[in-house]
């Protein structure tokens, strides 16, 4: 089923309203779709080479806009929040959260996750609904979906501006762990100048 559904979405990547169709697609996909907007992103870009710019920010604002919703479900449907965490498997992990923050150790914690969570291919949607959940602050949440959304979204944008269908196949094969490795790597970097600063 997922196969067919991810076919089906890079198939409208090509339609005439892509770009609507990308920004519903990337809204929905930060509180329940599955697909990431990235399978249309790549080959919108490299059609459209002059609007990479245009497509990195409808699906920068579209997703953090429904990680907002993400964030409303988890805070107010708590029940079909539940049921879209067992479905990618986190319900251990929301409940250990939830204990950690309580302790007050799982703060840092979880800003490093959320980040992680919308830099790399981590289910995005799982962490909008689990911070509603636990009652994350919702301006720092909107940030870090912009910043960790934004970035992401850039890096593929230009990426396939600049290299096309080499990056289009790097992205079927190896973009999951370099998106991770790189994700990393800007954690432990703004932690290093956090401390420095101090």
């Amino acid at each position: 089923m997922l196969i067919k559904l991810y076919q089906k979405t890079l198939q409208l990547a090509a339609h005439k309203s892509s770009k609507k169709i990308l920004a519903i697609l990337s809204f929905i996909e930060s509180s329940f779709f599955p697909i990431p907007p990235d399978v249309m992103i790549v080959p919108m870009v490299i059609a459209k080479k002059n609007d990479y710019l245009k497509i990195f920010l409808i699906a920068t604002l579209f997703s953090t806009l429904g990680g907002i919703l993400g964030y409303f479900i988890g805070s107010y449907f708590l029940d079909i929040g539940m049921s879209v965490v067992e479905f990618y498997g986190y319900e251990d992990k929301v409940l250990n959260l939830k204990g950690s923050l309580k302790e007050g150790t799982g703060l840092y914690i979880w800003l490093v996750t959320l980040f992680l969570a919308g830099f790399t291919p981590l289910p995005f949607k799982v962490f909008t609904i689990t911070s509603g959940m636990i009652g994350f602050n919702l301006f720092i949440f909107f940030f870090i979906c912009l910043l960790s959304r934004g970035l992401r979204f850039f890096i593929v944008s230009y990426l396939s501006f600049k290299f096309g269908n080499v990056f289009n196949k790097f992205m079927q094969t190896e973009a999951a762990k370099w998106f991770t490795i790189l994700g990393i790597l800007i954690v432990v970097i703004a932690g290093v100048i956090y401390f420095l600063a101090k």
